[in-house]
């Protein structure tokens, strides 16, 4: 399944589901939960950390963290 970390610059997925125990409380306050829209906006060098739009909200998240997070692509 793919994951946030595989997103490439531009790309849309819906969020599937994580494990609750591997991502932050901030994310799921910000926005990061199953049935919402991400959105990569644009990735610091090294790919690492990873900057989102996730319903609206601006995110800047580890690459191991957007690992954890599986996603559906949007075609």
């Amino acid at each position: 399944m793919p994951t946030i970390a595989n997103l490439k610059k531009g790309e849309r997925a819906i969020i599937k589901q994580f494990s609750i125990d591997l991502v932050p409380l901030k994310l799921l306050e910000m926005g990061c939960l199953p049935g919402n829209e991400v959105f990569l906006v644009q990735t610091a060098p090294f790919r690492d950390p990873l900057y989102l739009n996730i319903n609206g909200s601006h995110l800047a998240i580890r690459k191991d963290t957007a690992a954890q997070i599986e996603i559906e692509l949007i075609s």
